[in-house]
């Protein structure tokens, strides 16, 4: 059963010491010998992954030829002109760390009666934990909301090891096992962020009738029979790309066989994730970011018309995002069209940290729309 609290506010245990045998990080003194075991690395584990996708499918059935500009005015990608788009323009403050101004902007926010749902059930994305959330739940509490922050396996507090984590439906095990104790009359707001997007379409597609909406926030939002690995197999292949500089295959079964997780370096995290946010949340994501499952990252997503599609999807697209381009975005977007497309802008990968009170006023616009007419 998942963890649902904010792990900030607990003491950080100290992380397990992962068995390796096979080491991608620096030697003292052997610059060049590093950066060669470390690209070698990461060529076996992409070369892994690019086999194992061939063999189940024999041709590529999605098309990843992603743009390069991150301009979207001009709609590049020949977007659904009929998709509405709504963006939050507030400059960012210095005062964008501290939660005091919660109360300015929640005072005059008067809720509708008639809301299908009052719960937001937020998802968090590879690498991150329920605390990533600590402040969108505050605003959404202070608002009159319901929030729950979900720990995956092998994430937050969740004493599971990452490099044992060998399936996506033992990834969203937390989430599933939540979605069934919600009441037969009772619906919520899906959130995910990242590969959290992944997770809450498996949920989606489980437990159709006890969704309203799903919010996918610079996150995979895949389509049927597509894998994550998919969405980003051209970024990580291009060697100037800071995706791929940023990871650091685990081989916790030896180098002979396929990574179990993938660690991001933590001196690029703040240029791919925290471009943006302020000093405190990068120290937080330092001390608190674990290894990502890779396993789930290979694995099909099924999906089906009759219970993904019949949830109402919204994308909320992040700017200024070094990790989810804005390139890799409106891919997304085009190869499965939402229900409508929000963005916040001047936002790194981490909007919940560097743009919390323009997300919230997005989740709010977005709990309120109405059912279909």
């Amino acid at each position: 059963m998942g963890n649902h609290v904010v792990c900030f506010r607990r003491k950080a245990k100290p992380k397990p010491k992962l068995k390796r045998s096979s080491s991608t990080r620096s030697v003292p003194g052997s610059k060049e010998r590093a950066s060669f075991r470390k690209d070698s690395a990461q060529q076996q584990a992409l070369a892994y992954a690019l086999q194992q996708q061939q063999q189940q499918n024999g041709h590529a059935r999605y098309d990843l030829s992603f743009e390069r500009s991150s301009s979207t005015r001009n709609n590049p990608l020949g977007m659904p002109k009929g998709l509405p788009r709504s963006a939050s323009a507030r400059p960012r403050s210095s005062n964008d760390p501290l939660l005091q101004p919660v109360q300015l902007l929640n005072q005059d926010v008067k809720l509708p009666a008639d809301l299908e749902t009052k719960h937001f059930v937020l998802v968090h994305g590879g690498g991150f934990g329920a605390w990533c959330w600590y402040k969108t739940m505050a605003l959404l509490e202070d608002t009159g909301f319901k929030a729950t922050a979900i720990d995956l396996t092998g994430s937050g507090i969740d004493s599971t090891d990452p490099n044992k984590v060998t399936s996506l439906s033992e990834y969203v095990k937390p989430l599933t096992e939540f979605c069934e104790k919600i009441g037969k009359d009772e619906k919520v707001i899906l959130v995910g962020h990242d590969f959290g997007g992944v997770c809450i379409s498996y949920a989606m597609e489980c437990f159709p009738s006890k969704v309203a909406k799903a919010i996918f926030i610079s996150a995979a939002m895949i389509t049927n029979q597509q894998r994550t690995f998919d969405i980003f197999a051209k970024e990580v292949m291009e060697s100037d790309s800071l995706l791929r500089k940023a990871q650091i295959f685990i081989y916790a079964n030896g180098s002979e066989n396929p990574p179990t997780a993938i660690e991001l370096d933590k001196e690029l995290l703040r240029e791919m994730l925290f471009n943006h946010s302020p000093s405190k949340d990068v120290a937080l994501a330092s001390v608190s970011m674990r290894p990502i499952p890779f396993a789930p990252f290979l694995e099909k997503l099924s999906l089906t018309e009759k219970n993904y599609g019949s949830v109402r999807r919204f994308f909320i697209e992040t700017s200024d995002d070094q990790a989810i381009t804005p390139s890799v975005q409106e891919n997304l977007i085009k190869l499965n069209p939402p229900e409508q497309v929000y963005r916040v802008k001047g936002s790194d990968h981490s909007p919940f940290f560097s743009k919390p009170q323009a997300l919230h006023k997005l989740l709010l616009e977005i709990a309120q729309i109405g059912p279909n007419q």
